[in-house]
């Protein structure tokens, strides 16, 4: 091979491998937008509580965001916005679920069918696929992210669930928005608490073990503040867990 042509070949590869980054790059770069949806959590998120009337009178608004969302490809987005494009999914689809049933709906588990719990219908149009919330919940967030602050971001519109925030998550800001979560949740009393030496949790502790490594005390020691983050420490060795009753109770009006 002459040198002329074996300079054509090399300067050719670079430039291949240069395009190669620079749609990776573009791709990274793309983000979900979730204005639509901020506008409606806004609105209707207030103090932990959904007003799930007021997510019916603009349902035509919540359409057109699960339809963006339908037409986005998760494979372009950043891990951080995939992330967060797959929790707002979970939320958005349990809005709408409830909304199905709305007025006449007192808990999310009255939506099921015959044996088929209401987190195994086939509603979220994603990836060009119809799944179910239970789909997104363990087979994409789980195993995908391996992130348990995941379950006090998705919302499963019952009581005792972790509260819906206000605002949507985003992947700039997603480490923050997650932290934010747990820490509200963890140091809420009516939430959790300890007496004597028995820590009370919630059950999404006992269905999620392996997610929190089997430490749930060292979770808790993460992201606990305060004098109870103190009384934790100081009879870690001695505390034993117990798991509070789980209201399924609708989250909202």
């Amino acid at each position: 091979m002459k040198v002329e042509h074996i300079k054509i070949f090399i300067l050719t590869f670079a430039l291949l491998i240069g395009s190669l980054i620079l749609v990776k790059q573009s791709l990274s770069q793309i983000i979900v937008d979730h204005s639509i949806y901020a506008t409606l959590l806004e609105k209707y998120v207030k103090q932990d509580q959904v007003d799930y009337r007021g997510f019916k009178a603009e349902e035509a608004k919540l359409d057109q965001y699960l339809k963006l969302l339908e037409k986005t490809d998760s494979d372009n987005l950043s891990r951080n916005e995939q992330f967060a494009f797959y929790i707002n999914a979970y939320n958005a689809w349990t809005i709408k679920l409830i909304l199905s049933g709305y007025p006449g709906v007192k808990s999310i588990k009255d939506l099921g069918v015959f044996l088929k719990k209401p987190w195994k219908k086939k509603i979220c149009r994603i990836d060009g696929d119809v799944i179910t919330l239970d789909d997104i919940e363990h087979k994409i967030l789980r195993p995908r992210f391996k992130d348990p602050r995941v379950h006090f971001a998705i919302n499963c519109a019952a009581l005792s669930c972790p509260p819906l925030i206000s605002e949507p998550y985003r992947g700039d800001t997603l480490n923050r928005q997650l932290d934010h979560s747990v820490r509200a949740f963890i140091n809420n009393p009516q939430r959790n608490y300890l007496e004597d030496n028995t820590l009370y949790i919630s059950k999404i502790f006992k269905w999620f073990q392996e997610d929190f490594h089997d430490d749930v005390v060292g979770f808790f020691l993460k992201y606990l503040q305060g004098d109870l983050k103190k009384q934790l420490e100081e009879s870690k060795s001695k505390i034993k867990v117990k798991y509070l009753y789980y209201d399924w109770s609708l989250n909202g009006k």
